[in-house]
């Protein structure tokens, strides 16, 4: 089992491909782009399973809409954020970019009480709101790797300034759940490198106390 980064439109947001030995894959926030991912993940010969988000802001939801008319697969996201699929307004798309996003799909609401298991992948649902109220990070035993979003990043943390975000609560999120992952845990976010849990609380200015 293994992942792949593959960073998608304007504001370069991580989407990732999580792959088994039987070329099976989830794709974790397919953003933008979505010819360009579509292409890849034909040329590697995989089989898509589901469609997983950590949340629902335009940038990492823009090219559902190319990979279902490929794969019909399921979506799966928090259930505070299944409305701002297809609203503009709440997904941010009539801010800040020339065009209206909206995602019209069948969604599967994830619960956060128990695994969920798709195919040969199992992950820890970890709520980890603040940077939007169903930011929802993926922890996968099978590679030590937790898929954060737009929660934590190398250096950084999510910006709280946008409508429903939460300074407080997303330091609480990344204090009580993230940090309570082994230090050695690879973090997968949103935008940007991958880093570990053991070097954002060396040098990352945002932790400093935890």
């Amino acid at each position: 089992m293994n992942w792949e980064r593959i960073p998608l439109g304007p504001l370069q947001t991580n989407a990732y491909i999580l792959h088994a030995a039987d070329r099976t894959c989830v794709i974790f926030d397919p953003g933008s782009e979505g010819t360009k991912l579509v292409r890849y993940i034909e040329e590697k010969g995989y089989t898509p399973l589901a469609i997983l988000l950590t949340h629902a802001h335009f940038d990492h939801i823009g090219a559902i809409n190319d990979v279902l008319a490929k794969w019909e697969l399921p979506v799966y996201i928090h259930a505070k954020e299944i409305d701002w699929l297809a609203d503009p307004l709440l997904n941010g798309s009539a801010y800040f970019i020339g065009k209206q996003v909206k995602v019209t799909c069948a969604t599967q609401c994830l619960q956060t009480d128990k695994p969920l298991s798709i195919g040969a992948f199992t992950f820890e649902l970890l709520e980890t709101p603040g940077h939007s109220p169903g930011s929802v990070s993926y922890y996968c035993s099978a590679i030590g790797a937790v898929f954060s979003g737009d929660v934590l990043f190398a250096g950084s943390i999510g910006r709280t300034d946008l409508p429903s975000g939460d300074y407080e609560q997303l330091m609480e999120s990344i204090h009580d759940r993230l940090l309570s992952l082994p230090e050695e845990t690879i973090v997968l976010p949103g935008h940007g490198r991958e880093t570990t849990l053991a070097a954002e609380m060396d040098t990352n200015p945002f932790l400093n106390g935890f």
